[in-house]
């Protein structure tokens, strides 16, 4: 029997988008099926594999985008949400392979479901941007997102702190605007993907924070002083409001956590 980690590696190392899409979704098939056992035992790759395009870009070179009024302004903005989404298929399957031998098997479960939820994502983003005569790559990219997934590779805590805690939660609090801006323009197809995706990672970021909290709570570490002692250690920009209290709460981030550390 092939293990989850073998699997997960597999998927890191497949670099066309589509084929790494279809390759997380059979990842989750296979361990619902039973067909991998529950072992992280090949080392997951520093950087996974990506395509020649889109070209990446530092954050200061990456080109000022429109708010989303005019159809270009709407394409670049799903495109860079496309490739957000990406990058999430890897940092949900590099999760599991790297850190799921530390966790019960339900944390497989969720991890292997969000990975699932990102290449679903992906699908949907890269075909609204076909139906507006673009494509994924046809833009260059924010080269920054797999960082925090570099900074945290040796903690699993670490890694919950930020990725879902962190990053996630940033998409909870500027999806509402983005939504409300894609139906001024009268785009109500892309306004309901995002409205598909927000709901979605109000789910993903509780999985952060229910399993955060289960390891401090293993490890006898305070939960709230722990997640703000990695952020200002692990997280190299700050934490900006305005929040999205209301999701946040729902998912069970609640102002305890981010309010002493937002900037």
């Amino acid at each position: 029997m092939n293990s989850l980690g073998e699997a997960a590696r597999a998927v890191l190392l497949t670099a066309d988008p589509h084929a790494k899409r279809r390759a997380a979704r059979e990842l989750a098939r296979a361990w619902r099926r039973g067909d991998l056992a529950h072992r992280c035992d090949v080392a997951m790759p520093d950087q996974p594999a990506w395509p020649e395009y889109p070209q990446l870009l530092p954050p200061n070179r990456m080109p000022s985008r429109r708010k989303g009024g005019s159809e270009r302004g709407r394409i670049a903005m799903l495109h860079a949400l496309a490739h957000i989404e990406f990058v999430a298929i890897d940092l949900a399957v590099d999760l599991v392979g790297r850190f799921g031998g530390e966790f019960p098997r339900a944390f497989v479960d969720d991890w292997i479901g969000v990975a699932a939820d990102e290449a679903m994502h992906f699908a949907l983003l890269d075909r609204r941007l076909r139906t507006l005569g673009s494509h994924y790559g046809a833009l260059p990219a924010h080269a920054g997102l797999w960082e925090a997934a570099q900074e945290t590779s040796d903690d699993a805590l670490a890694r919950l702190a930020i990725v879902p805690m962190v990053l996630e939660a940033r998409g909870l609090d500027v999806t509402p605007a983005m939504i409300t801006r894609f139906e001024g323009a009268g785009d109500t197809v892309s306004a309901a993907i995002l409205r598909r995706i927000y709901r979605d990672e109000i789910r993903h970021v509780s999985a952060g924070t229910d399993w955060f909290n289960w390891a401090c709570d293993e490890q006898g570490f305070a939960r709230t002083l722990t997640w703000q002692s990695l952020v200002k250690s692990r997280f190299r920009g700050g934490l900006k409001p305005p929040f999205n209290d209301s999701a946040r709460h729902d998912a069970g981030l609640t102002q305890e956590y981010y309010a002493v550390v937002a900037s």
